[in-house]
């Protein structure tokens, strides 16, 4: 009998510790990971996250460099191009995972001749540059008096790129061996009016922030009207998601692979989106408050599914509004967590440990009958 019991509270404690081990990590929602890191006058615009690296990367405003961020705040200069047009700037980044490729929007602000390209880099070497691709202008279009504007990249499992003109409402496909074309000008890009509530920094940014997701379609969000369009990957016609409101000044996005969750950043703020039915129609979930000061600009997932947003500063950058060799110095990158989702952990965790509770108390009820009746045989 005692070799029953102790066989007994064996499986029931292996029982409570599965139980635990399975339990949402509820201290990220309190303990919110903050990287401040140091890299004098980069003011990054793009952020993306490595899952091979195991670290951030981020793109420059000036420098023509990228750089690899660790969860620590170690900054080490991943790939610099000397051969990009001097202070050309670097915005949308992405990994491509299938091929260990970085691909880096290239964009030239004036005073610069107009500049708009694609670049990718070996992230298996030295970060070795695989090709860099000029992006067309549409036909007769003169590009001196409104320039074309390569601003966000995504990439799909087939190493195909997808970069939006936020100028000029249409986005171009780069393939795996850099040829480069528009890929879709949909009328419904330019059918949307201005919000009125668009402040002057984004009145005349159109499409912007892009994620591909596997089931053959793209999401981007257009700046000025604060509306999201799905693009089927074949065809690139572009259809509106019918949101429960907009979203004015959207620019960077990522998503979620665990449940599809899609999340889309602002200077304010953080929205969280979810759709039931691929993206016809979708639903603000939560939305966060930003920091306004830092001015956001891009969002990632990085490890453990932890939402990442950048302080890059950006517009600082832009208006050079800091005195000769002044340059600010710090910039960061902080999680983001969804109360809303928390709370739906915390359900979970209620949900196991009363499971667990009333296993327990069956057991304890089974154990008093085996107990008895072993006690019966003996008498």
């Amino acid at each position: 009998m005692t070799c029953t019991r102790c066989r007994s509270s064996l499986v029931i404690s292996i029982l409570f510790a599965a139980i635990l081990i399975g339990l949402p990590n509820l201290s990220s929602a309190t303990q919110r990971h903050v990287i401040n890191f140091r890299s004098p006058g980069l003011y990054p615009e793009g952020l993306t996250w490595d899952p091979s690296g195991q670290h951030f990367i981020v793109g420059s405003l000036h420098s023509r460099t990228i750089h690899s961020v660790s969860d620590a705040g170690v900054v080490q200069t991943l790939i610099s191009d000397p051969y990009l047009p001097e202070n050309a700037t670097i915005l949308g980044i992405s990994v491509d995972s299938s091929n260990r490729r970085l691909l880096a929007a290239i964009h030239c602000l004036p005073p610069l001749l107009p500049c708009s390209a694609l670049a990718a880099y070996d992230l298996r070497g030295a970060g070795r540059r695989v090709f860099l691709s000029p992006l067309p202008s549409l036909p007769g279009d003169d590009g001196d008096i409104l320039r074309d504007v390569a601003n966000d990249v995504a990439v799909d499992y087939n190493g195909n790129a997808y970069v939006t003109n936020s100028a000029k409402n249409f986005i171009w496909k780069v393939n795996r061996d850099g040829e480069a074309s528009i890929f879709s000008r949909s009328p419904l890009f330019n059918s949307q009016p201005v919000a009125e509530d668009a402040d002057a920094s984004f009145r005349d940014c159109g499409l912007n922030g892009i994620v591909y997701n596997s089931k053959g379609y793209l999401l981007v969000v257009q700046s000025n009207t604060g509306k999201m369009f799905k693009v089927d990957e074949e065809s690139g016609t572009a259809r509106i998601v019918l949101m429960d409101g907009d979203m004015v000044a959207a620019d960077g996005m990522a998503r979620r692979r665990r449940d599809g969750t899609v999340m889309v950043v602002s200077q304010k703020k953080l929205w969280y989106l979810k759709s039931q039915d691929s993206w016809s129609e979708g639903v603000i979930y939560d939305e966060i408050d930003l920091e306004v000061e830092g001015f956001p600009t891009a969002v990632t997932v990085a490890g453990q599914d932890r939402v990442y947003v950048l302080y890059g500063r950006v517009m600082e950058g832009i208006m050079r509004s800091y005195k000769d060799g002044e340059e600010r110095e710090w910039f960061g990158i902080e999680e983001v967590s969804s109360e809303k989702e928390s709370g739906e952990d915390k359900v979970w965790v209620y949900v196991l440990v009363g499971l667990g509770f009333a296993y327990f108390c069956f057991w304890r009820f089974q154990m008093k009958n085996l107990i008895t009746n072993m006690d019966k045989k003996t008498t």
